[in-house]
């Protein structure tokens, strides 16, 4: 039925502070930036490695997150990297905090999780 995961939609509160986070701290590629003055919103479509990832949006006002991070929805979306360690030292040289390495129970890989802009959880697990 389904042929792969097409995309992620994140709704931020500051659109300039995620878009600076998602592409010049965390390297994402600008596919399209597009202004829709109807929404007073920002659409932003962003490439991890040529693969369309993140749809980043903005709008007036939106809701804070209810929970972290157990609330009902969303919980997190998690990066495959090839040093988690690397991968660390890099986002804390840009100023983002990670939590302590973590070891999955069940596959026995390295993970821990940092935060975006708005308190989403986005996870770091080795490969």
């Amino acid at each position: 039925m389904f042929k792969s995961l097409h995309h992620i939609a994140i709704i931020c509160s500051d659109y300039q502070r995620s878009k600076h986070f998602y592409v010049d701290l965390l390297g994402f590629k600008v596919i399209r930036e597009v202004y829709r003055e109807e929404r007073d919103s920002f659409k932003l479509d962003l490439s991890l490695n040529g693969q369309y990832m993140i749809e980043l949006f903005s709008f007036p006002s939106p809701p804070k997150r209810v929970g972290y991070p157990e609330a009902a929805g969303l919980r997190h979306l998690a990066f495959e990297v090839e040093s988690i360690e690397e991968t660390i030292q890099e986002l804390n040289k840009k100023g983002i905090e990670t939590e302590e390495v973590r070891m999955d129970p069940f596959t026995q890989k390295a993970f821990t999780f940092f935060k975006d802009p708005d308190g989403l959880p986005l996870e770091l697990y080795q490969s």
